[in-house]
């Protein structure tokens, strides 16, 4: 890396956790820098560094500006990246509880792909880590941060992947391993939105080669991805907060403790996994032939001012269509992800049902489970027409609105200064379909 000697200095990271501290603005550090000799170079490359600094360290540590490091002191973190870098990489709350699928005897882990190295961070200590990456500057970046995290990390690999892993298994391999992890390249520059979720680098083809080679391991893959091209000997794990399916992870050989079952587990931002109402675990568990049976090809529905986790937000189930009943469930996204949610209504309800094809609003009688979904009340319905709506929200003296959209595409904001409601009370408006017709929802939410 061009500045990791400047970077990790200590003249330079005193001054970064003394700027970050003063809350200096960019001229007043600029000004500083100068002063303080650095060169134009030198300068732009704090600055830009100093800028992620708050976004690694809520990243991998949360909220906290001090962490016990590796050698056991409290200290402020300094850690190498760049923007993609840390764009890509797995945050604290994931990485501690993937920590736990390593139930297996220690042994040295390749991380593949390492990057700066977020997937090693919170292996069990036991377990020796090597950094894979044909990028130097990432090798600089895995190296620092792994030490920093770790502090048991000497060793990284500068070589193609699919290379390593060739000869881990072999008897006079230089670098031999028992385990690997896999964060398969997606995207090439920082911010771009990856729409080709087969579009991997390495390919998954590649990955089930690289994984032959191994005791066992773990890949890290977009959450949508499809599931017919994974082997009934895998195990996929669904990854997820209440409002977003993170990672699937697909696991390998001896790390796949059950072959072709599918878990979907809810973690909250300490990495642990959440609790139900009832006081169980947020875990959702399905076979990898029941899911791979659904469409996989989820309808994009990308639309302006929806939440972003729902922005893929249809799924194909083997849930009955019927009409509107007194309550509507909206799955979580880590359910609709790992096309279990009318498993888990059907659990629940027998006579839950799907309100039109393809689209992930569940109809019941009665609310179901809690978190695995969101329930509203029933209040009112009309067709999609300005007129009708308006008539609709009089009716109810509703003047406050939240609208929620799936299989219709136009601006909420617009639509509701079109509405102009000006009841006292609120409400959730579906714009959505029933049967397949265009319908609005009027409901309130438990």
């Amino acid at each position: 890396m061009l500045f990791k000697d400047l970077l990790t200095s200590a003249p330079v990271q005193d001054f970064i956790q003394n700027a970050l501290k003063r809350k200096m603005d960019a001229l007043q550090v600029s000004t500083a820098l100068n002063k303080a000799g650095y060169s134009n170079e030198d300068r732009a490359a704090i600055m830009d560094y100093m800028a992620l600094v708050p976004k690694f360290r809520e990243k991998f540590f949360g909220k906290d500006e001090t962490i016990k490091m590796a050698a056991g002191k409290s200290s402020a973190v300094f850690l190498l990246c760049d923007r993609l870098a840390l764009e890509q990489s797995t945050a604290q709350d994931i990485g501690r509880f993937k920590a736990n699928l390593w139930d297996v005897p220690p042994g040295t882990v390749h991380d593949l792909c390492c990057g700066m190295g977020g997937d090693s961070y919170f292996i069990p200590k036991d377990f020796n880590v090597v950094g894979v990456d044909l990028d130097e500057d990432r090798q600089a970046m895995y190296l620092h941060n792994a030490q920093v995290m770790r502090g048991n990390v000497s060793e990284t690999i500068l070589d193609d992947v699919r290379e390593v892993a060739k000869l881990a298994d072999a008897a006079n391999s230089e670098h031999p391993a028992d385990y690997f992890t896999i964060d398969p390249a997606r995207r090439a520059v920082e911010g771009e939105n990856q729409r080709d979720l087969r579009n991997l680098t390495p390919t998954f083809e590649e990955v089930l080669e690289i994984s032959r080679h191994y005791k066992g391991g773990m890949a890290k893959l977009p959450p949508g991805y499809p599931t017919d091209e994974i082997p009934q000997d895998a195990e996929l794990v669904y990854l997820g907060s209440h409002s977003d399916c993170r990672e699937l992870l697909v696991l390998f050989g001896s790390l796949a403790h059950n072959p072709g079952k599918v878990r979907a587990i809810m973690v909250d931002k300490d990495g642990e996994v959440v609790k139900t109402a009832e006081g169980k675990p947020a875990i959702w568990h399905g076979t990898l032939s029941e899911i791979q049976a659904c469409s996989n090809k989820d309808a994009e529905h990308d639309l302006p001012g929806c939440e972003r986790s729902f922005r893929n937000a249809t799924s194909e189930s083997d849930l009955p269509v019927g009409e509107v009943s007194e309550y509507l469930a909206e799955p979580t996204a880590l359910l609709i992800r790992s096309h279990l949610f009318g498993t888990v209504a059907l659990a629940a309800a027998p006579v839950a049902h799907l309100i039109s094809e393809g689209i992930a609003y569940v109809a019941s009688a009665s609310p179901l489970p809690s978190p695995a979904f969101a329930n509203f009340k029933v209040l009112d319905k009309c067709e999609i027409v300005t007129s009708a709506v308006r008539d609709m929200l009089k009716r109810h003296n509703i003047g406050k609105l939240t609208m929620k959209l799936r299989g219709v595409k136009l601006d909420p904001d617009e639509e509701i200064k079109r509405l102009k409601p000006k009841g006292k009370q609120s409400a959730i408006l579906f714009y959505t379909r029933v049967a397949g017709e265009k319908t609005a929802i009027l409901a309130e939410r438990l």
